[in-house]
């Protein structure tokens, strides 16, 4: 049995559908594109296969999950109750980014603040500690707080697909 997830290919504004080709091309049929992004559920093997094969995307994110948060303590509630340690080890690295826009949670520092504790909180009731040393592989958590929902995600693609070399190698000139 395989579990599906919530996936996201983040791209430049205008290449939405050249994004959901790629993706259609992969063998993903049932998209939803947005503004600068192509969403869409898969298995966990389509990390591997979006970030390997997509062209024309910027970023795949792994959607963790989606609520209303209109204050601290709705977005501290919201972001506990997703399942970190589903994602994260024990030893993670996660810093925590965000953004905010048309929310009343306007405040993108106290906003990853709590985002940061929240999930501080949930990992130290699944592995039974309060202090993480944060010494091992690093997971890029994004907060985006949009018209009071807040969407969780943790960035799959590193430095980001545009930094991949061609199959000629970054430094090789394509033949003409």
């Amino acid at each position: 049995m395989s579990t599906t997830i919530s996936l996201a290919a983040i791209c430049s504004f205008g290449l939405e559908s050249l994004v959901a080709g790629e993706l259609r091309r992969l063998g993903y049929t049932d998209l939803r594109v947005e503004r600068g992004a192509v969403y869409w559920c898969a298995g966990v093997e389509a990390i591997a296969r979006a970030n390997l094969w997509l062209r024309c995307a910027d970023r795949v994110l792994v959607v963790l999950g989606s609520f209303e948060a209109t204050t601290f303590d709705e977005l501290f509630e919201g972001v506990r109750a997703l399942p970190w340690a589903d994602w994260l080890p024990e030893d993670a690295e996660f810093p925590v980014s965000g953004k905010s826009v048309a929310s009343q949670l306007a405040s993108v520092p106290a906003c990853q603040s709590v985002t940061k504790k929240a999930i501080v909180e949930a990992l130290g009731h699944q592995y039974g500690r309060q202090h993480f040393e944060e010494t091992g592989p690093r997971f890029r958590i994004q907060l985006a707080l949009r018209k009071n929902r807040a969407t969780l995600t943790l960035d799959t693609s590193g430095s980001g697909l545009h930094r991949r070399g061609g199959c000629h190698g970054p430094s090789q000139p394509l033949a003409t």
